[in-house]
């Protein structure tokens, strides 16, 4: 091989390299950032009867029994500048005594708008937000994880405002079979946050709105 034929393999390589650097770069790279939603947000308790007010008629409030909580949320943005395009946002309310999350949402949405669980792809938020632990499944061994609670995902923008009701049940020690946030909790002690995913699993951000 020439030198003049070396100097081109490596030209070649270099280009190919930086290439895949900046494809994966603008691959991660937000279409914008949380500042552009103008976000708002609060949480309250409030009384069964309270909640399903909130809700409205067409939306049922979570049965409650001696010692349970709900927690009313309600959260705005403004229409982002860019479509989700295949990405969502992802609502956590954690509890940051334990990191662990509520099972049960009552929101006035669409379902087609909103949802309720979880998703493998959200174990890498934890990675790049450490405060925001909660969001990922729950390590029981050293290759094993348990995924426990939920969180709203939200693919439609035109969901805003968004309220939501969140169960907080008081449960006997014998009863928690699954890591599940529970009563009694504080305003103080939850967390809720809001993360753009996009739609190959990036975390494209993470914004603190309450806690």
């Amino acid at each position: 091989m020439t030198w003049r034929r070396a100097a081109s393999t490596v030209a070649v390589l270099v280009l190919a390299v930086a290439a895949a650097g900046g494809w994966r770069w603008w691959h991660q790279h937000p279409p914008y950032g949380p500042e552009a939603l103008h976000l708002r947000s609060s949480l309250e308790f409030v009384t069964h009867d309270e909640a399903q007010v909130a809700l409205g008629s067409a939306y049922q409030a979570p049965v409650t029994y001696d010692g349970d909580q709900l927690v009313l949320g309600r959260v705005s943005w403004q229409e982002p500048p860019a479509p989700l395009d295949g990405g969502y946002f992802a609502l956590f309310l954690v509890d940051k005594r334990t990191d662990l999350k509520p099972s049960v949402f009552a929101v006035a949405a669409p379902q087609e708008s909103v949802g309720m669980g979880s998703a493998g792809v959200e174990n890498r938020i934890p990675d790049r937000y450490p405060w925001l632990r909660g969001a990922g499944d729950i390590r029981v061994g050293e290759n094993e994880w348990l995924s426990a609670g939920s969180r709203l995902s939200i693919i439609d923008t035109l969901a805003s405002p968004l309220t939501f009701v969140v169960l907080f049940p008081h449960l006997e020690r014998h009863e928690r079979a699954h890591p599940i946030a529970t009563a009694p909790v504080t305003l103080p002690d939850l967390l809720l946050a809001l993360v753009h995913m996009g739609p190959d699993g990036q975390v494209y951000w993470a914004q603190r709105l309450q806690g």
